[in-house]
């Protein structure tokens, strides 16, 4: 038998082990000169079944990959292309079935994803801390949650453009100290008395919003073999979670709900006025320059702006060297490769996010920074659930995404900055 997936093969090791339990059952009424007893022959009908379950299983995953093998075949062969044989991996191959599987026997046994890129090379500012209030840092595992923060990273710009994901055991509130100036020294005369110069001290209070959602779709839909269960899911709660939570964290007042990033960030560039809030490139030069060299190099150091705004980015050209209107355009459509961004200003990814204000006088309609010290806090993990019962008497599944989280600033010396529109 040619094995097509991980999945088959964790199937056909479950298998293994199964039929290793029965012949030890067996081996020792033998090696005894006995019939079963009782409770062995209890045991011997459970691992039956068991083995039996797992047996359709594997014919329906045999099945699946020889229905994907003919689709591939066919598809390359209409664009007159070598099929491409790839093997499935576990996520792709056998997930979306033993998800199927878990709600046709009704069971609430986790379903275990191992999340292969828990922090990306691009995004270096995205990290997954599990911290209590007395603890130390320490990597976490991932169930479905995996999957759900991937699209939330796709829907939410500021995960996206470098914040800090930190995750709590617990939802009090939590302290997260910082200095709001630092010491200063001076000369000091030979016998003169050496002047003090204490840091000022403060913190940023994280709380945990909740927020969630619900779906129900139909026993018939989860037993639905060609259709995608569980991407579907993943995508729904990301999405919701993302647009609701993801909002806040850029344009979010701080009052019941978190500090967005827009409404934290210090000016750095206010434009000229009489334009109606508009800027020039040598606005957005400023604006660069304003945010002091260790945060500006950062490798988590982005822009952030919406769509419109964007558009008349775009239009920016460096005139510095010839007549105006004729020099090249400051924006790159160009993006660093894998960075979710939709390219690059002044050398630094841009992204876009439809929460940051358009332009106008007084608007913070532009940031840039270093994103790494907007934090995200979240309690546990995203908890998605699942019951029978609420909606029994429409034969629904009901789903159920709930996340607690809370995001600010935490360092306000200037770490990100905002352009301004001057008065009109």
């Amino acid at each position: 038998m040619i094995i097509t997936s991980t999945y088959e093969r964790l199937l056909l090791d479950q298998r293994q082990r199964l039929w290793e339990q029965m012949k030890a059952l067996a081996d020792r009424a033998s090696a005894e000169r006995r019939d079963l007893t009782a409770e062995e022959d209890q045991t011997w009908g459970r691992l039956s079944r068991d083995m039996d379950d797992i047996d359709e299983r594997l014919q329906a995953e045999q099945r699946r990959a020889m229905r994907d093998r003919d689709s591939q075949e066919t598809i390359a062969r209409i664009q007159g292309q070598p099929a491409t044989r790839g093997v499935p991996s576990l996520a792709d191959a056998g997930l979306v079935e033993e998800f199927r599987h878990r709600i046709r026997t009704r069971s609430r046994e986790p379903i275990d994803i191992r999340w292969d890129s828990p922090r990306s090379g691009y995004q270096p500012g995205i990290e997954r801390r599990d911290l209590l209030t007395t603890t130390g840092s320490g990597l976490t595992g991932t169930t479905f949650y995996g999957t759900l923060l991937e699209h939330m990273v796709e829907g939410s710009a500021i995960l996206a453009a470098g914040a800090t994901l930190i995750t709590t055991g617990t939802g009090e509130r939590l302290a997260v100290p910082r200095t709001t100036a630092m010491s200063t020294a001076s000369i000091v005369a030979e016998g003169a008395q050496i002047p003090e110069s204490d840091p000022t001290l403060g913190s940023v209070v994280l709380e945990a919003y909740k927020y969630g959602f619900t779906v129900q779709i139909s026993n018939e839909l989860a037993n639905d073999a060609t259709f995608d269960l569980l991407g579907y899911l993943a995508r729904e709660a990301g999405t919701a979670i993302a647009n609701g939570a993801g909002a806040h964290f850029v344009a979010g007042t701080g009052t019941g709900q978190p500090n967005g990033v827009v409404g934290a960030a210090t000016t750095g560039k206010t434009g000229a006025t009489g334009v109606n809030g508009a800027f020039t490139a040598e606005d957005l030069i400023d604006l660069y320059h304003s945010v002091a060299e260790p945060y500006a190099r950062s490798s988590a150091a982005a822009w952030l702006m919406n769509n419109s705004t964007l558009g008349a980015v775009r239009k920016l050209r460096d005139d510095s060297g010839g007549t105006a209107g004729t020099g090249g355009f400051l924006f790159d459509i160009t993006p660093p490769p894998g960075s979710g961004a939709v390219g690059t200003l002044l050398g630094r990814p841009v992204y876009v996010d439809p929460n940051v204000p358009a332009v106008a006088p007084g608007a913070k309609a532009i940031l840039f920074g270093d994103f790494s010290r907007y934090w995200v806090r979240q309690v546990g993990a995203v908890r998605f659930e699942r019951s029978d019962d609420y909606a029994f008497d429409r034969d629904l599944v009901t789903f159920r995404a709930l996340w607690r989280a809370d995001g600010d600033l935490i360092d306000t010396t200037g770490a990100v900055k905002a352009f301004v529109g001057g008065a009109s």
